[in-house]
């Protein structure tokens, strides 16, 4: 590997030798970090899951870790616009040279076990999180929990965001089993947050919680949200908890599901900081939440990137997450027209999804982004027939953003949904 190499080469590189190595199991995982000194053992932090929600609420807590003074450090995926975003430090992306720097000194390593793409990615986050003397570790669980590749993190608080239908053939085909594998990642004698969730998926998490001996705080029981309101500029709501009650905090990210989003986040760093010994509950601790929730840097939920029209990307892509979706293009944008620019993935529940999102939309306009799961035209089409959605095919996702654009009147709304993916390209053609 050439030590001088621009970053589309390195990206082509890793993948290259390392996309087809993707194997169930922890075994190489725990070989790959016991060669790098077991940094998963020595780092404090958070572990999140979630099938929708866990990238939102890592980056509360990286932005609640920030304003408490803390040397953060976040691994999440997949990345929007820069395979660096996976990795970063005090809210900032890893350099290339630092990057490449890692990648290199533990190669063989890598090569040796026949590591994953996301193995590579998630072993030299955990490396580089130690170098730099980290003092909250955030990883986000990549798919499932109980063998994905971040399991290993011995972390200090573990939390599972929702539970809800996605990747069957990966996670089982109910959402029981689903449940069962994110509830893979708790650990022994380690508090668990749980979100806002069906009880019957929580009385799983339970369960396995309590064979742990990790104690439970659940939405609902140990933790709620009240007098949730949104508007273009975020989501007020009151944090209530046993010992905790913060009235009136506002998020800069908008949406319902970032009220219940952001009150694990709370709960979970809470339980974090008081680990660490700092003092709590009073109105400097307050204060600081308050002041940092208003700073997440996430992108691509439901971010607004122009007006007139409003054009907003979102990176919902399954059922409850469309849901969420077209519940707060409702309760915002109650008497506008919604062009939706549609891009979605075949291993979705498409029949669900576009018929909430026929329900809402003036017009969609179907396109096909670049993944290789991309869901054909023709499978989009079939159901927006079927729900009798207005429609018009523009293959390219970028040309149809800006078709609904042209096309859509100044106090109208534009909406691109249905992937990350999806977003993504609008993201690297936007330079955002």
């Amino acid at each position: 590997m050439s030590k001088i190499m621009k970053y589309q080469e390195f990206l082509d590189y890793i993948y290259k030798r390392h996309s087809g190595n993707v194997k169930l199991g922890l075994d190489r995982m725990f070989a790959i970090l016991e060669e790098m000194g077991n940094p998963n053992k020595k780092l404090n932090g958070i572990h999140i899951a979630g099938t929708n929600g866990k990238g939102s609420t890592a980056a509360m807590c990286e932005t609640l870790s920030l304003g408490f003074g803390l040397k953060t450090g976040m691994n999440t995926s997949p990345h929007l616009v820069d395979y660096r975003e996976r990795i970063r430090v005090n809210g900032k992306n890893i350099s290339l040279e630092t990057l490449i720097e890692i990648y290199q000194k533990w190669e063989l390593v890598l090569e040796k076990h026949e590591a994953s793409f996301f193995e590579i990615t998630t072993a030299m986050a955990f490396y580089h999180f130690l170098t730099n003397q980290i003092d909250t570790a955030i990883f986000e669980v990549g798919l499932g929990g109980r063998l994905d590749g971040t399991n290993p993190f011995e972390s200090t608080v573990t939390a599972i965001t929702s539970i809800s239908y996605d990747h069957p053939k990966s996670l089982g085909d109910s959402v029981e089993k689903i449940a069962y594998e994110k509830a893979g990642i708790i650990k022994e004698n380690t508090p668990i947050v749980i979100g806002k969730m069906d009880v019957k998926y929580a009385e799983i998490i339970k369960n396995v919680a309590k064979k742990k001996n990790a104690q439970v705080y659940q939405f609902g029981k140990n933790f709620k949200v009240e007098n949730i309101s949104i508007t273009e500029k975020g989501t007020t709501f009151d944090y209530l908890s046993d010992d905790l009650n913060l009235p009136q905090i506002t998020i800069n990210l908008i949406g319902k599901h970032q009220a219940y989003n952001a009150s694990v986040a709370i709960t979970a760093f809470k339980l974090f900081v008081r680990n660490l010994g700092i003092k709590d509950c009073n109105l400097e601790f307050e204060t600081k939440f308050r002041t940092a929730l208003k700073k997440v840097n996430w992108m691509g939920r439901m971010q607004i990137i122009a007006t007139k029209p409003t054009v907003i990307l979102d990176g919902a892509h399954n059922e409850e997450g469309i849901k969420a979706l077209t519940s707060n293009l409702k309760k915002l944008f109650p008497n506008k027209k919604i062009y939706f620019v549609l891009a979605i993935l075949r291993d979705k529940k498409l029949d669900t999804i576009i018929k909430n999102i026929c329900e809402i939309s003036h017009k969609i306009f179907i396109a096909k982004n670049q993944s290789a799961r991309a869901a054909e035209i023709d499978e989009q089409t079939k159901f927006v027939t079927k729900y009798g959605g207005s429609y018009e095919i523009v293959a390219d996702v970028v040309d149809a953003k800006n078709r609904a654009v042209t096309e859509a009147n100044k106090n109208d709304i534009v909406i691109v949904s249905g992937s990350l993916y999806t977003i993504s390209e609008i993201l690297k053609k936007n330079n955002l």
